[in-house]
């Protein structure tokens, strides 16, 4: 993930080279955009996946942190950074 927000940051894409055409102007602007949500949801995703890392360090991976109770394997299996049982999702 490292990898990949380090392609979406601002500035370092210099293929994205454009006249003053305001057709052109749109469509990087569109694709600036799309790069910070890109970037903006891995980073949420890294974070998520750091704390489940911390979550098996500390041997509390697979508990709901809301009432303690165990996260289903399936559950787990779809989502493995997920921090709620389903009741609680």
């Amino acid at each position: 993930m490292h990898a990949q927000l380090g392609e979406l940051v601002p500035g370092r894409d210099t293929s994205l080279t454009f006249d003053e055409n305001f057709a052109d102007s749109a469509q990087v602007a569109a694709e600036v955009g799309e790069n910070q949500a890109l970037a903006a949801n891995l980073r949420d995703q890294l974070v998520e996946v750091e704390a489940a890392v911390e979550r098996i360090d500390a041997g509390t991976y697979g508990t709901c942190e809301t009432c303690g109770g165990p996260i289903g394997a399936d559950r787990l299996d779809a989502m493995p950074s997920a921090r709620f049982c389903i009741s609680h999702a």
